[in-house]
């Protein structure tokens, strides 16, 4: 069973991959049933996609029309996603959203969000939230670890005579470069914007601010801990 499964994966994937020998062949034929239930669910979804979509029953997706999915799309249970926004949520090829991630793309109806944009081959960890008032664009081969938190609106508050909830928000937009690896439990607010080949150490808080490339950052507000080698295309 694990050859065939290994065969079936690495075709859609485009990619080799190989299940651990130790996983017991019981716990891959449940696997399988339920993951052929998804893609059952997926087919009958109404979302636009590319094929492959794995939609468990237990996510909920709002405005629907505005959720448009590449190839090779997971969608687990427990997901909360509401794509009304300007430009939607738009998901690249072979991306998984992990259980309870919540993308909420317009914070009110006032003003509607930007929306968000994934490219390839990213994963979203489990228990994550990703507020897209500003927007929010994630770049190819990018990790996010469990419970991060994505924040792209700001609120005004210097005005003291209005109440906060009563003076508007501002809104830059946040930016993630490709292959970097967001650590668990990190924040990243408004205005951000990380370059590629970057490290956000586990609770970083990431505020306003360009992150250059080939950087480890962490901390309260992060701080630029090291640099790692950059890809040898880059060092030619």
């Amino acid at each position: 069973m694990k050859a065939f499964l290994n065969k079936i994966i690495s075709g859609w994937k485009g990619d080799s991959y190989q299940l651990d020998a130790g996983i017991p062949s019981s716990y891959l034929y449940r696997l399988s049933i339920a993951r052929a239930f998804m893609l059952l669910r997926g087919k009958l979804s109404g979302i636009k996609n590319k094929g492959l979509l794995f939609f468990s029953w237990k996510a909920t997706v709002k405005c629907r029309s505005k959720l448009i999915a590449g190839r090779l799309v997971t969608i687990e249970r427990g997901c909360y996603i509401d794509a009304l926004s300007s430009e939607g949520i738009v998901f690249g090829n072979n991306i998984s959203l992990g259980r309870n991630t919540k993308i909420i793309g317009t914070g009110h109806l006032q003003l509607l969000g930007k929306g968000m944009k994934l490219g390839n081959n990213i994963g979203l960890g489990t228990e994550s939230f990703y507020g897209c008032g500003g927007g929010i664009e994630i770049g190819d081969d990018t990790i996010i670890g469990d419970f991060v938190s994505f924040h792209a609106e700001n609120h005004n508050y210097e005005n003291p005579d209005i109440p906060i909830r009563l003076q508007g928000v501002i809104r830059q937009g946040i930016m993630i470069g490709k292959n970097c690896w967001i650590g668990a439990k990190a924040t990243i607010l408004d205005g951000v914007i990380i370059e590629d080949n970057c490290v956000i150490a586990a609770g970083a808080v990431v505020t306003t601010g360009t992150y250059p490339a080939n950087g480890i950052y962490g901390g309260v507000p992060a701080k630029l801990i090291r640099q790692i080698q950059p890809p040898r295309s880059e060092n030619q």
